[in-house]
């Protein structure tokens, strides 16, 4: 399962929890999806998923997958009361805030993020093939730390930068890896 995402928005630059808001990419966000296309181009997918958001959506259209099949699953966390503000002006009301410790007031707790990476787990297991998908960074760090059956409070611990690509997968000696993580 290869796991890439999204390029490059006006709040995804300046920090700001974007979770439900649907932005688009920047101009920089475009061409990191280009230069993710560029990097894909030589594998082949048996299918592409996509988070609904346009974010993701046009990540994929961009790179070269017109029409990924679109799930819940992949949608950012939810940060309710969050949403649009950086760490630091939550940090300067909670101090102690961790994402995926404590949530977000009015959004997803860290068991309904987790719950969610799970069954999107599931269902790419339901996939004969290669699977890419296409998606953001706090509920593919989610799916990172579910496919090595780590808490979900390992996610705080996984960088993940935008327009990058992932590889999860199983080896036959080892189990379930993280073969590839926050590649350019």
């Amino acid at each position: 399962m290869y796991l890439a995402r999204h390029g490059e928005t006006e709040w995804s630059r300046s920090g700001r929890h974007t979770g439900r808001t649907d932005l688009p990419l920047t101009t920089e966000g475009e061409a990191q999806a280009r230069a993710l296309g560029a990097r894909l181009a030589a594998m082949t997918f048996d299918a592409v998923l996509s988070s609904p958001l346009q974010r993701a959506v046009c990540t994929a259209e961009i790179a070269g997958y017109v029409h990924p099949r679109l799930t819940p699953l992949l949608r950012e966390v939810d940060y309710g009361d969050y949403e649009g503000i950086t760490s630091k002006e939550i940090r300067a009301r909670n101090p102690d805030w961790q994402l995926y410790r404590d949530g977000c007031p009015g959004g997803e707790t860290p068991e309904q993020i987790y719950t969610r990476a799970t069954e999107f787990i599931r269902l790419c297991e339901t996939i004969d093939g290669r699977v890419l998908a296409f998606g953001h960074g706090h509920i593919l760090r989610a799916v990172a730390v579910a496919w090595v059956r780590l808490h979900i409070t390992a996610a705080a611990g996984f960088q993940l930068d935008v327009a990058t690509l992932n590889r999860l997968h199983d080896d036959p000696d080892h189990g379930r890896l993280i073969g590839m993580w926050n590649a350019p």
